[in-house]
């Protein structure tokens, strides 16, 4: 599962890490924790990581929340426009070397 992997790979780093199942879940735990960065992949079965940025911009409590999405798409120049329109971080593309999902944690996380 990639989420064990992500969490264990950031907690050895010494990331504190709160994983969600899906979309739902993530907007839920949101009411709870407000964490640093949030890591979303663009595609989830109940909601897309799109739909649930957005619900994450529409709340004042979670607007400004730093977000980078998780993805094995490839974003043409369109996509990539998109991206930055929802006001995402970054995107980083799957898979990736644990050292490099560090690396851009860290800056992202700044």
């Amino acid at each position: 599962e990639i989420r064990d992997f992500i969490e264990m790979v950031l907690k050895s780093e010494g990331f504190k890490v709160i994983k969600a199942s899906n979309g739902k879940d993530c907007l839920s735990k949101l009411n709870t924790y407000k964490p640093d960065l949030i890591l979303l992949d663009f595609f989830m079965p109940d909601m897309s990581g799109r739909q649930v940025l957005e619900e994450i911009r529409k709340n004042p409590k979670t607007k400004n929340l730093k977000v980078a999405f998780l993805t094995v798409a490839n974003f043409s120049n369109a996509g990539v426009k998109e991206i930055e329109r929802m006001k995402a971080l970054d995107y980083i593309k799957k898979p990736f070397k644990p050292e490099e999902l560090v690396k851009r944690v860290k800056a992202l996380s700044k």
